[in-house]
């Protein structure tokens, strides 16, 4: 991890611990990579930042990673060896699908609540964002040597499932349209007839919640997403749980009654005002139900970390439940992401993919239309933060146009070359000694620029289990593909030098290592033939 050791050599020569970036120059002129590290000592010391640039670069001396270093403006370029750089190429073979992993997690717990969509109906693209964001995150978390546990809560009780047995009745009370609605209609009354006779929407919106529940689990596979946990509000209520918690925030005195409702004295927490646990009915609200949920994954099961992905509409509900977790002592570790809506849109135009009668789209309509790898890999095109969209024309182009075919035949393309170099050599590819005596066999420019590229990857895993910005990966796996393309547009391989030879099929090993690696960590399959 170049950056890991860019940032240790600074801090082992700089007068005191400071907060800095290192990021990759956006021009190649300013090196392979760049701190601020000497303007933001500058700004605290209220010294020359050229100054203190001049002496970090004298403190660092050699090294055997950079060929320079030098400082522009107060800013420190690094600019690496490309000696080292080939030596990388071994050190990818060698670790094979091992490399971009780390040890950061210690083994540690972390649970990923992720899409968590009321069971009143099927999962929607809008629902299915946040299913992919989380999925990958859970990866990126794997790939650092932590504990995960990927989770989905159901909302299995209280007012919306009335309504929804309200809506499968086709009662005065029906809030929920659809083909769903007609469907769990048709089949329950079959099944249930003296429920629909008596009206019974309580009991008929459990069933129905039931029924759905099975259909957003095969939804969640078809995704490509096989969740660890499937967690249920019921559980909680009868465990007492909500009532436990309750108690437990009036004994602290931070909840308290009001015109016959609890309160949580959620302004204490930087909240604009209270929040009501329990309503005048005694019926507890969503956010009296999440403090239990809460309590249950930071007492009970006891996560070292919690990350919980929300869409866009639950953004009023982040102060009142990061309040909640302050209170309970543990807001260093809880996170929320919030991800924005997306659109679907076909030659300019808003798409409706089914004749469904509600304002939605189904996530399985969609992946009939575009399958998993393309459905995947364009929700991972833009940061959560960004509104998505989704372009079904390009996301149906069988071609290299489709970004996500565009990468995949990248690898494919390597597989080709490495077929047919093992059938044109009498020993077979897993002989090959990738011990690359010289620098020299790898030192076009094309060559050099797909070896930067190469080690990018550890640092990429790294920065997202801080930054959460999973969408790097599809980025990246684009830069990844085009530099290999670059490379092969301009270097030969097969038929080479015997020594050149050799040493290009071992960095095309290399990136395929990287390229596979990284399709795996988004769920998106690596073909061998396209």
């Amino acid at each position: 991890m170049i950056k890991e050791k860019i940032r240790e050599l600074i801090e082992e020569n700089i007068p005191e611990k400071v907060d800095f970036n290192i990021e990759i120059p956006a021009q190649k002129e300013y090196g392979d990579y760049s701190t601020n590290v000497a303007l933001i000592l500058a700004k605290k010391l209220k010294e020359n930042p050229q100054e203190i640039a001049d002496e970090i670069i004298k403190k660092i001396g050699k090294s055997e990673f950079f060929e320079k270093i030098e400082q522009k403006n107060g800013f420190i370029n690094f600019y690496l060896k490309p000696s080292w750089l080939q030596k990388q190429v071994k050190e990818i073979i060698n670790q094979g699908e091992r490399y971009g992993s780390n040890n950061c997690g210690k083994n540690k717990k972390v649970q990923i609540e992720f899409i968590s969509a009321n069971p009143t109906g099927p999962l929607t693209i809008g629902n299915s964002r946040g299913g992919v964001i989380g999925d990958v995150l859970a990866n990126v978390f794997q790939k650092s040597g932590w504990q995960v546990v990927r989770e989905y809560y159901f909302n299995d009780a209280g007012g919306q499932i009335d309504v929804l047995g309200h809506s499968v009745l086709k009662d005065d009370k029906a809030e929920y349209v659809g083909d769903y609605i007609e469907k769990l209609n048709h089949e329950l009354r079959i099944k249930n007839q003296e429920l629909f006779v008596k009206k019974k929407y309580r009991e008929i919106g459990k069933i129905a919640a039931n029924e759905l529940i099975k259909e957003i689990k095969k939804t969640s596979e078809n995704m490509g997403i096989k969740f660890d946990v499937w967690f249920t509000e019921s559980e909680l209520r009868k465990k007492g749980k909500v009532k436990e918690i309750i108690s437990w925030l009036k004994e602290k005195k931070l909840a308290y009654e009001k015109n016959g409702a609890v309160w949580f004295k959620a302004t204490q927490f930087g909240d604009d005002k209270d929040r009501v646990l329990v309503k005048q009915d005694g019926e507890p609200t969503y956010f009296g139900v999440d403090c239990a949920y809460h309590q249950n994954k930071f007492i009970e099961r006891k996560f070292n970390k919690v990350i919980n992905i929300w869409g866009a509409d639950h953004y009023g509900d982040i102060k009142r439940i990061k309040g909640f977790v302050k209170a309970l002592g543990f807001e260093n570790n809880f996170d929320i992401i919030i991800h924005q809506f997306v659109r679907v849109l076909e030659n300019g135009r808003e798409v409706r993919m089914s004749k469904r009668k509600g304002n939605y789209i189904l996530v399985d309509d969609l992946l009939k239309e575009i399958g998993k790898d393309v459905f995947r890999f364009f929700m991972l095109q833009y940061s959560p933060r960004s509104h998505l969209i989704f372009d079904l024309k390009l996301a149906k182009e069988k071609s290299e146009k489709n970004p996500v075919f565009y990468v995949q035949y990248a690898h494919a393309r390597i597989h080709s070359i490495l077929a047919k170099f093992q059938k044109s050599n009498s020993k077979s590819q897993k002989n090959i000694k990738f011990q690359i005596p010289n620098a020299k066999y790898l030192t076009h420019p094309a060559e050099i620029e797909l070896i930067k590229e190469l080690i990018k990857y550890p640092d990429l895993i790294k920065d997202s289990l801080k930054d959460y910005q999973v969408q790097k990966f599809a980025e990246y796996s684009k830069a990844l593909a085009t530099a290999f393309h670059n490379f092969y547009e301009k270097c030969r391989v097969i038929g080479e030098d015997k020594k050149i030879e050799e040493a290009r099929i071992a960095l095309l090993i290399a990136t395929k290592i990287v390229l596979k690696n990284c399709l795996d960590l988004m769920g998106i399959s690596a073909p061998e033939k396209m």
